[in-house]
């Protein structure tokens, strides 16, 4: 549970048990608890975390990332609400590949090709504004060259929604 806190939190035990699968964790968060830093979310829950964890400043932006297919930040959590719509749950489990735009799915993602001939083409779940289009490309010139061990530095193509 700390090592899930360590790399997850602040998260609430119905988180933990979602990604762990494992039952008994009240016992295990009453013992750890006068350990853990506490917090309450928006739906009044309540949020573990380990007492020297890192909290990002609110007013910095979440940078755009390109997450793989059944990645923890979309499946590891309960309440999957605060990372994806409702509506687009359906797209953890059929293995796509997603975009984070501001901490939130805002699209797919694929890639085809090798080396030089390496792509990326994005599909937005809804219209991009100037601003962000510029930080998915941006991000998807850096995933491109990542995957094409440094030989491309293609644009990815974006699609309209």
């Amino acid at each position: 549970m700390l090592r899930y806190l360590a790399a997850y939190g602040p998260a609430a035990t119905a988180d933990i048990r979602a990604w762990s699968g494992l039952s008994g964790l009240p016992e295990v968060v009453q013992r750890l608890r006068p350990g853990l830093r506490t917090f309450r979310d928006e739906r009044g829950r309540t949020l573990l975390d380990v007492p020297d964890a890192p909290l990002p400043d609110p007013d910095i932006p979440a940078p755009v990332r390109y997450l793989p297919a059944f990645d923890n930040a979309v499946l590891g959590y309960d309440d999957r609400s605060r990372i994806i719509d409702a509506a687009d749950r359906g797209l953890s489990v059929q293995g796509a590949r997603v975009l984070l735009v501001d901490s939130r799915v805002a699209g797919t993602w694929t890639s085809g090709g090798e080396g030089s001939d390496l792509t990326v083409a994005v599909t937005p779940l809804r219209r991009l504004t100037a601003a962000e289009r510029a930080d998915v490309t941006d991000e998807g010139v850096r995933l491109t060259t990542f995957l094409s061990d440094g030989s491309s530095a293609r644009e990815p193509r974006t699609a309209e929604p």
